[in-house]
């Protein structure tokens, strides 16, 4: 039997990239029987449809995966990224070059295969191993995380709009500790001066474990459901709409420009804009 990364011992597989797997299947679950016409359904992300965050995903998968894979193809990407986004400033004009006209059930059904195919090249890969990104390079680990994180954060408007309840696993650990690890990020892309403490987080598992980060505060605090932290700073979510208990100015300032994602900053959706529509 493999082992995971995290345990003792020899092992090597990379639990991150088998959680990337579980979280991109439990995504298509919800999606694998819709029609062509049905994977067209706006979503309130932006006012894409199913299709443009299924196809947007799966370019991303590309592009980590050659990363991971081949520098020169990692290169010829990234190339084909400038000159394309380069003409009209619209992702979706770059994403059409690696979407070739797929579309509806037929994106699915690939774009589901590759993950698996991803899921088990980053799973044997050494996580410290350094490797070419958009910005500045970064771990196995930290890509395989990054594409995690992307997959649940956009699968979470396909479920609003489907008007399903998500019910997450504690594989959302990664995007706890992504969204605890970028605390300095979000001061940095918000020109904000970074605090000298770090807010104590206290947040419930899905399983119902406590998970505890940085040093135990009750001036400084941020307690809660960590599916509601994960929604915040993956922006998926507006601090009002989510049940987190908040305990002083900075964990309150944190959560209102928490962004775990790389890029320009970003605002949160407007309260009341984002929620699951239920039938």
């Amino acid at each position: 039997m493999l082992k995971k990364e995290n345990q003792s011992g020899i092992n090597k597989v990379l639990v991150q990239a088998i959680d990337f797997k579980d979280e991109s299947d439990a995504l298509y679950e919800q999606i694998k029987s819709l029609s062509d016409s049905e994977l067209n359904k706006k979503t309130a992300f932006k006012d894409w449809s199913i299709n443009n965050i299924i196809g947007h995903l799966h370019t991303w998968n590309i592009a980590a995966d050659r990363s991971l894979t081949s520098n020169d193809d990692f290169a010829e990407y990234v190339k084909i990224f400038n000159i394309e986004y380069s003409k009209r400033q619209k992702m979706s004009d770059f994403e059409k070059v690696f979407l070739d006209g797929r579309e509806g059930v037929d994106l699915i059904q690939l774009w589901n295969k590759y993950c698996h195919e991803v899921s088990d090249r980053f799973k044997l890969a050494d996580p410290k191993k350094r490797v070419k990104w958009m910005g500045p390079d970064m771990s196995v680990k930290s890509s395989i995380t990054a594409r995690l994180m992307e997959t649940w954060a956009h699968g979470q408007a396909i479920y609003d709009a489907l008007g399903v309840l998500r019910v997450n696993e504690d594989r959302i650990k990664n995007i706890t500790v992504l969204g605890n690890n970028t605390f300095r990020w979000c001061y940095t892309v918000h020109g904000r001066s970074l605090p000298e403490v770090i807010p104590y987080l206290k947040l419930t598992a899905p399983s119902g474990e406590i998970w505890t980060f940085n040093d135990a505060s009750e001036e400084n605090m941020i307690q809660g459901k960590a599916e509601d932290f994960c929604q915040v700073v993956t922006q998926v979510r507006n601090i009002a709409d989510v049940k987190l208990n908040l305990v002083g100015d900075i964990a309150k300032e944190w959560m209102s420009i928490a962004q775990c994602f790389a890029g320009p900053a970003e605002s949160p959706p407007a309260a009341g804009s984002r929620f699951t529509v239920i039938k």
